[in-house]
């Protein structure tokens, strides 16, 4: 794929290879609970930038760039979120201006939202690739949603760690054996292990088996749970994991230890790697994550705004054509390095971590091989159920040494209950087929 986030200017095709049917549900970043602000008389209810400190930066985003409405920003768990939004629509008294989500909070919304497909055409103009536009018709003919930002993971790396890359290895075009090389010359040569792993209560780290390590290896994910090629990856991954620093079990995201000199090289979400190298960032790189025998397969975060049905929809034009302004979706890239999905040129004086960020996010996208895939969509409070099926396969065979053949049979009976009892199609890199519940293979 040869167009990029992040050329310049910031105009480019996001490659998605998704059928209407199909749906993207990365989670960028989520708690339990909800996180309230007061001071504004229209009601911004979003699952994005619930830590505290990403929070306050948006709310700060708001005040300085939306002027004829005064928003208050309220953040919650994607489960209370959803309850919240049905609840009011079905009450008929909604008190939501409007919401902000990932592809996969929204679609299960689709019948509590307003057709704002007047505001897309307002919006024709921005910019915003016609793949997204796609998404957000939720299957339909209308648009349910604007497409608000989007994001992935790479693998920052601090430059003292590559002296330990094996000979003749490029950073930036790793395959997955040079990357476990790397960990096991690096751990020899130091005496304690470079690699972390952002597997702690609130890591991310299902993303990498979902979006990296798995579609690498077998091109797909649920088609392709029980094969040989992920039992393959499941083997590698008990290697690679016998080479991380063990505490990677208490990181919720690698930048505090990377930051810390804890970890020198880890994967992670690109809004948790960025504060790492913010004191020293000419002391860091940030490079693809690796290529498999199938691709790189790289995971895409897609979020939207959508109005709840009963609210008041003039009003949350105004925010939302605010929020949609190319200097605006450009502080959000400057302050929680979530990246705009309009055109819009790319500044030179953006802080350097995020720099660094475009620049592995370039080489991604731009990479022969990449793989594109999405979290599911769809699953409602079941999201949580898929996710631990990736974790549990972790802790069984990385953590205890079970057989991958063994756990991977047993964990495809679990994963086929979940998908049978919300009867979702498959998502990317998966086959997409509309209407068919995935099927475990």
């Amino acid at each position: 794929m040869s167009d990029s986030f992040f050329s310049q200017p910031f105009s480019r095709r996001t490659a998605l290879k998704i059928g209407l049917g199909a749906a993207a549900a990365p989670i960028l970043a989520s708690c339990s609970g909800a996180s309230t602000s007061g001071g504004g008389d229209f009601t911004f209810l979003s699952t994005q930038f619930t830590p505290v400190e990403e929070k306050q930066r948006f709310e700060k985003i708001l005040a300085d760039h939306v002027k004829d409405v005064r928003v208050s920003y309220n953040s919650m768990a994607v489960g209370d979120f959803t309850t919240q939004v049905k609840t009011q629509v079905s009450a008929g008294k909604v008190g939501i201006g409007m919401v902000g989500g990932l592809h996969g909070d929204l679609a299960p919304l689709a019948e509590n939202l307003e057709d704002v497909s007047d505001l897309a055409g307002e919006l024709s103009g921005a910019g915003i690739p016609k793949e997204l536009w796609d998404l957000t018709k939720l299957g339909g003919t209308k648009n349910a949603y604007i497409p608000w930002m989007q994001a992935t993971y790479v693998v920052g790396v601090n430059k003292a760690a590559l002296e330990h890359l094996p000979s003749g290895a490029d950073v930036n075009n790793l395959t997955y054996d040079q990357y476990l090389d790397w960990a096991i010359a690096g751990r020899k040569a130091t005496g304690k292990p470079i690699l972390g792993f952002p597997a702690g209560a609130k890591g991310l780290y299902h993303r990498w088996f979902q979006g990296f390590l798995l579609p690498s290896f077998t091109g797909g994910l649920i088609t392709t749970f029980t094969s040989s090629e992920a039992v393959e990856a499941w083997t590698y991954m008990a290697e690679l994991w016998k080479n991380m620093n063990p505490a990677s079990t208490n990181y919720d995201n690698l930048q505090e230890p990377m930051a810390r000199g804890e970890v020198l090289v880890g994967w992670d979400h690109v809004a948790r790697l960025v504060d790492a190298p913010k004191d020293k960032p000419d002391d860091w790189v940030m490079v693809p994550a690796p290529i498999g025998p199938k691709g790189l397969g790289y995971m895409l975060v897609v979020a939207g705004y959508g109005v709840p049905k009963g609210a008041d929809k003039k009003k949350a034009a105004t925010v939302i054509k605010a929020l949609s302004k190319p200097d605006t979706q450009l502080e959000v890239l400057r302050q929680n390095a979530f990246f705009p999905v309009v055109e819009a040129t790319v500044p030179d004086d953006l802080p350097p971590a995020v720099k660094l960020e475009s620049t592995a996010v370039k080489a991604t996208q731009g990479a022969s091989k990449a793989l594109i895939s999405l979290p599911p969509v769809g699953l409602g409070a079941k999201d949580g159920e898929v996710s631990q099926v990736f974790k549990d396969c972790f802790t069984q065979i990385c953590k205890e040494g079970a057989a991958p053949t063994k756990v991977l049979g047993a964990q495809a009976k679990n994963l086929q209950r979940i998908l049978d009892e919300v009867k979702v199609p498959c998502w990317a890199p998966d086959p997409v087929t509309a209407g068919e519940t995935c099927t475990v293979g």
